[in-house]
């Protein structure tokens, strides 16, 4: 099992110390909703989980941004917990509460795992303070007027990640140097200017932490000095990561991570998605529009994690319709569950598994899974199926999240849609429009498909 590493430029062979592959994954900032661009690095780190747990442990911490991610990466702008506070009129401890609660059901309905440890940068001061005091102690910070700043002069390798020029650098092209001594070096801890919120008394003044110290203090405190996979968003490296990186080597003397695993952008409609030109979905948009967070999961997943993906409501559709395919004949191998073994999958399985475990390719995965649907339909026997294609399904599912509940339905009911499908052959329409709408009043949704009907059970909301 082997993941490309963006520090070496190679894919790796995953070998954890133990059983156990302790993987870290950048968490949202909580001022404002997830959009689709978002939610594509959460649905790809949940994939790359769900193929790692087949082999192994896992214990995966994410963390909760709610202070000190400032709206540039330069150390400077405003606090965005503070803007959205602003903008909605509300305190930032409600921002954050009420946009983490966001992306939390986003999450459960996109079916991503819950880490093993969501931790908030909030509940974590104590540890970032702690964190600056030992790379202080050891000659790697420095004290401005805006606040207290590592030095990456004194990092040998600094920016490698990112394979960074530093003495091409030059100060006001990337970053305005203000006080600063070298135009890469980054905030540790911010000092308040003025009364904030959100700020706390540390060792160097009353403040808040940077946004790089949040995820090395939590990531290190739940996992150790070493991971085995750090991910993130590919707009992390040149910045965050390489910060994280210089950081937590500085203290520690150890390599951070092993595995460094970077996410694609997703542009929409050819166009970078961007909140400040407003140019995006989010999943509650696109449930509106009648697409499942099934469809959009199984969209990402039709594009290689490190390939940039461009969303359209049309690839969309094209997802949704790839979804009813896998679900219309795996609710057909159920329904004739039983009969012999009449079909061998098991090169099918192979490719599809064997994609995944380099380097998650999904999209070959998928292909393989496809190919396997039509040779099975043109080699199955009538009323017979194979068990083994049942049981392939319901493992790949275990990644993809592709199957669809039915819901189930009770006997009176399976008799009025078998009573409708007998009125539509006879013609009679207008009765077996009634008998949908009866259906529709207890939730029982009908579609009519060239192979039959098929239906499915809404789930009752508690109010």
């Amino acid at each position: 099992m082997k993941f490309f590493d963006t520090f070496t430029r190679k894919k790796k062979i995953i070998r954890p110390s133990g059983n156990e592959v302790k993987i870290y994954t950048c968490g949202p900032t909580v001022y404002d909703y997830a959009h689709i661009g978002n939610l594509r690095a959460y649905v790809a780190e949940d994939v790359i989980k769900r193929i790692i747990q087949r082999k192994f442990r896992v214990n995966h911490v994410m963390n909760i941004t709610d202070v000190g991610h400032l709206v540039s990466d330069a150390d400077s702008g405003e606090d965005k917990m503070e803007l959205g506070a602003k903008r909605e009129k509300k305190t930032a401890w409600e921002i954050a509460q009420f946009y983490t609660e966001r992306f939390l059901a986003d999450m459960e309905k996109l079916k991503i795992e819950k880490p093993s440890i969501l931790c908030k940068a909030t509940d974590h001061i104590k540890e970032m303070i702690e964190l600056v005091a030992a790379l202080e102690k050891k000659g790697y910070t420095y004290i401005t007027e805006d606040g207290v700043y590592f030095d990456t002069s004194k990092f040998k390798d600094y920016g490698k990640l990112a394979r960074l020029d530093k003495e091409g650098l030059k100060a006001g092209k990337r970053v305005e140097m203000g006080g600063k001594k070298n135009a890469t070096d980054f905030a540790l801890w911010k000092f308040s200017k003025e009364k904030r919120q959100m700020e706390w008394d540390s060792l160097w003044g009353k403040g808040f932490p940077g946004w790089h110290i949040e995820c090395s203090a939590m990531a290190m405190k739940y996992l150790g000095e070493t991971l085995d996979i750090h991910a993130g968003g590919i707009d992390h490296i040149s910045v965050h990561h390489a910060n994280e990186i210089a950081q937590s080597e500085a203290a520690t003397g150890k390599k951070f991570s092993k595995i460094w695993i970077h996410v694609a952008f997703m542009l929409l409609e050819g166009k970078k998605i961007s909140k400040s030109l407003g140019n995006y979905y989010t999943l509650s948009q696109l449930e509106e529009k009648g697409f499942s967070p099934a469809a959009f999961r199984y969209l990402c997943a039709s594009s290689h994690y490190r390939s940039e993906m461009n969303f359209t409501i049309e690839a969309l559709k094209n997802a949704k319709n790839a979804l009813q395919t896998i679900n219309d004949f795996y609710r057909r191998m159920k329904e004739i569950n039983g009969g012999s073994e009449n079909v061998k999958i098991s090169a099918y399985k192979k490719k599809f598994w064997s994609a995944l475990e380099d380097d998650a390719n999904t999209p070959n995965a998928l292909a393989a899974l496809f190919d396997m649907i039509r040779f099975a339909n043109k080699n199955l026997q009538p009323e017979k199926s194979s068990r083994s294609i049942i049981e392939f399904l319901e493992d790949a599912d275990k990644v993809f999240c592709f199957l669809e509940s039915q819901g189930v339905i009770n006997e009176e009911e399976a008799g009025m849609i078998r009573e409708r499908e007998k009125m539509r052959k006879d013609g009679n329409y207008k009765v077996a429009d009634e008998i949908r709408k009866k259906l529709a009043e207890r939730g029982i949704e009908l579609e009519d498909a060239s192979g039959g009907t098929r239906w499915k059970k809404r789930e009752r909301r508690q109010a």
